[in-house]
């Protein structure tokens, strides 16, 4: 059982050499079994587990009756992982999903100065019709993720750093779907939430890095109050 596990991680780390050796990028097709099973010396189980592998981290991508491409190397790994991890929490005080609210808030944080470079003197209407979306919706008790999406991913566009960007779309994709898996009520709040993403964009706009940072610290308060209350909820549930 050892020996078959250790010739499975070695499959996963010569097909990897492989697509890098070849250059490969992702859409590219990779190599057939067969084509794989001669040329890396390897058994075609081998292959079959190290494909299985690499898919589950996005390094290949099967396509049924089409072959098998290198894959789209996103987060999405990351983001199943981190999504099953808050719901597993044993605890029930929400934990993970706190951690993961408050990496976003970092990473917020932490490009302040660069947006404000960035954005300083703009304007910008398709952010601004965004908000105006979320305060439409809001008002009439609608949830708004897909313009909150939207948003933040275009406000994070210019950056420079394309991890960076990964990183803040995979946390709002965890954070966001946690919340409704999670039986986490809709903050009562929520337009507190909307007038926070103007002010973030207003200060952006002003060259204002403190207002930014403050407008941040805004739009996730109402998500912490809503925590903070699930969290007590659910400890007192446990309590019983």
């Amino acid at each position: 059982m050892v020996h078959t596990k250790r010739a499975g991680n070695g499959a996963v780390e010569r097909i990897q050499e492989l697509i890098l050796a070849e250059a490969l990028v992702p859409g590219d097709p990779m190599p057939t079994e067969t084509a794989l099973c001669e040329r890396l010396e390897i058994s075609r189980s081998s292959v079959r587990e190290a494909m299985r592998t690499l898919a589950s981290l996005d390094i290949v991508e099967v396509r049924h009756g089409h072959g098998t491409f290198v894959g789209q190397l996103s987060l999405a790994p990351l983001v199943n992982g981190l999504l099953f991890r808050a719901r597993l929490d044993d605890d029930n005080d929400l934990r993970a999903l706190r951690e993961v609210v408050e990496l976003r808030i970092a990473i917020d944080l932490s490009v302040a100065d660069q947006l404000v470079d960035i954005y300083r003197d703009t304007v910008n209407p398709e952010l601004e019709t965004l908000v105006g979306e979320m305060r439409s919706l809001a008002r009439t008790g609608q949830p708004f993720p897909e313009a909150d999406a939207a948003f933040h991913g275009a406000l994070f566009s210019k950056l420079p750093n394309n991890l960076l960007r990964q990183l803040a779309q995979a946390f709002w994709e965890i954070h966001t779907t946690a919340v409704p898996l999670l039986d986490i009520p809709a903050s009562e709040d929520i337009l507190d939430t909307v007038n926070a993403h103007q002010a973030m964009l207003t200060a952006l706009e002003a060259g204002d890095a403190e207002a930014y940072r403050e407008a941040v610290h805004e739009h996730y308060r109402p998500l912490g109050r809503t925590l903070d209350a699930a969290g007590r909820a659910a400890a007192s549930v446990s309590a019983r």
